[in-house]
């Protein structure tokens, strides 16, 4: 169960996480979405969930761009003091989005649109 805490939390970070996104000057990172975060029960630990539109080498050069610049991102996480405590930042795919695009096809494919 996630406190009310957490969820206020989460959305702070997703939002200042898309900004520090949009700032970074690396071009792996252009078309990157921010699409969730979950803030464990202690504030320590963060999943980002991203999504990017690409093949899967694009996928994993998108990954290893954000784990490379997690520490910067915490750091101004830090420097814009809009939280006390910043937690360790992990970075996934959200498969909500590949999903819904399979969906999609698979209703293409059979007649509805």
């Amino acid at each position: 169960m996630t406190s009310r805490r957490q969820r206020r939390v989460a959305q702070l970070m997703r939002e200042e996480i898309t900004l520090i996104t949009l700032e970074l000057s690396d071009p792996r990172l252009a078309l990157v979405s921010v699409t969730d975060v979950e803030v464990s029960s202690d504030l320590r630990h963060a999943h980002v969930f991203i999504s990017h539109l690409g093949d899967e080498e694009e996928r994993e050069s998108v990954l290893k761009a954000l784990r490379h610049a997690a520490g910067h991102m915490r750091r101004e996480l830090a420097l814009r003091g809009t939280l006390r405590y910043v937690p360790e930042l992990s970075f996934h795919w959200d498969s909500s989005v590949d999903q819904g695009q399979r969906i999609e096809e698979l209703l293409r494919q059979i007649g509805f649109e």
